[in-house]
């Protein structure tokens, strides 16, 4: 998939790289459990792997525990899914350099090309890589118009603080599902303003 895009010279992958590498080692355990459950429940292979676009618009191949058998997703497939340790093999992406532990909800190139993202217009949105997590895949709604919303702005403003936000947010969802951190994040954001009467005064123009 050929792109004129430019990639953002911020996105340096060296640091994600080293701590993918360090995080791996420490889950070990976490890999060999999750990756035995699968054989064991499921079969091989242990692995599910799709086409993805990534910066640039650039393909490759992106890793997770199967959670699927017979085209419906599995009791172990549910709660992989809600913890998030399905998506634990992407620190294999992390690694090679294909995605960041931030960054936009990786999609598959049909969904480029249903979403009609591939025209110039999009081209912020494929500036930086495809994250493990991100502001589209934390919110609590995903709609395509919301999810270029989180992408773009991430794309244009992501910043060493903004990702480690969106880590600690993230860290909670093995703790407690995926669907429970959206929801506090959502109430968070969408906490009402104070009565008038409380609120200081606006400064003068």
């Amino acid at each position: 998939m050929h792109s004129s895009v430019r990639p953002d010279p911020a996105t340096g992958s060296l640091p994600s790289r080293g701590a993918a590498l360090l995080l791996g080692l420490a889950l070990a355990p976490v890999w060999l459990l999750s990756a035995a459950l699968v054989l064991l429940c499921m079969g091989r292979p242990v692995l599910f792997t799709q086409t993805r676009v990534g910066q640039g618009r650039q393909p490759f191949t992106i890793y997770k525990f199967r959670s699927m058998a017979g085209g419906r997703v599995t009791q172990l497939g549910r709660v992989l899914r809600a913890s998030g340790l399905d998506e634990l093999p992407q620190l294999l992406n992390v690694l090679r350099g294909e995605m960041r532990f931030v960054g936009p909800r990786p999609l598959t190139p049909a969904d480029v090309e249903r979403l009609c993202w591939h025209t110039p217009y999009h081209d912020t949105r494929w500036s930086v890589p495809p994250g493990l997590t991100g502001p589209a895949q934390l919110g609590l709604r995903c709609h395509a118009k919301l999810s270029w919303h989180h992408d773009r702005h991430y794309a244009r403003h992501h910043s060493p603080a903004l990702d480690l936000a969106i880590l600690l947010q993230s860290a909670l969802v093995p703790l407690l599902g995926k669907g429970a951190v959206r929801r506090l994040r959502h109430r968070r954001r969408a906490r009402p303003l104070p009565p008038a009467a409380s609120r200081p005064p606006s400064p003068p123009p």
